[in-house]
């Protein structure tokens, strides 16, 4: 059974899971070569240093949606994502994720999902990034293409997110807001590649492909790791 389209299943596990690896330092599957579906992360913008992080405070200009932005502190649980399929592509929980893929990267303590459009951002006017939607269900916007090199996201490269309907690219150019998120950078979406939108997966609780009673892997079984 694929479960990676169920927002709500083993969502407070997670939650849990998070908040221990928020205080204890608890990595699962941290021997894993690669990303794979399911998996908790945080995500790093290799540029500036902050982590993609997201918190309920909305924009006060463009959509007025749930801001997005970049944040220095490592232990926050505000930047936790969850990999999720699409609504036209899952993404069973322990395979690893493709080169080309789209997913969605959903907030972990609000459930929304990572969202762009054609909103200018509040800070260099670049396209708004925001997070979007209820309970891990939003709409197409909020696809992002995950753009690496060879055929799986590989855990220590750098990759991109190119949102599948703008083809803007998450970026961080290192604007900083003021009150009430102060010293946070804007996160926003680009059209042309740079060193400002290249990404590393960090800390995370990282979901590892089903085992076989015989010993072999088996990818075609829900596994779970709580």
């Amino acid at each position: 059974m694929d479960t990676s389209n169920c927002p709500n299943f083993l969502g407070f596990l997670l939650r849990i899971f998070v908040l221990l690896s928020s205080i204890c330092g608890l990595s699962v599957g941290s021997e894993l070569s690669f990303v794979t579906c399911g998996s908790v992360i945080k995500l790093l913008n290799v540029k500036h240093n902050v982590r993609l992080h997201s918190h309920d405070v909305r924009y006060g200009s463009g959509s007025g949606q749930q801001s997005v932005t970049g944040v220095s502190a490592v232990e926050d649980s505000n930047s936790y994502w969850s990999i999720r399929g699409t609504s036209g592509a899952s993404c069973t929980r322990g395979t690893a994720v493709k080169c080309g893929q789209t997913i969605r990267l959903t907030h972990v303590n609000t459930g929304r999902n990572l969202h762009s459009h054609y909103f200018a951002s509040p800070l260099s006017s670049n396209q708004e990034v925001s997070a979007f939607g209820e309970e891990g269900e939003g709409d197409h916007l909020d696809e992002w293409t995950v753009q690496c090199s060879g055929s799986v996201w590989k855990r220590e490269e750098s990759v991109r997110f190119r949102h599948k309907s703008t083809d803007g690219l998450l970026s961080v150019t290192g604007e900083q807001y003021g009150r009430p998120i102060h010293g946070q950078m804007e996160v926003h979406a680009m059209s042309n590649p740079s060193q400002h939108s290249l990404w590393k997966v960090m800390e995370g609780v990282f979901m590892k492909p089903s085992e076989s009673p015989a010993g072999g892997r088996d990818f075609a079984h829900t596994h779970t790791e709580f």
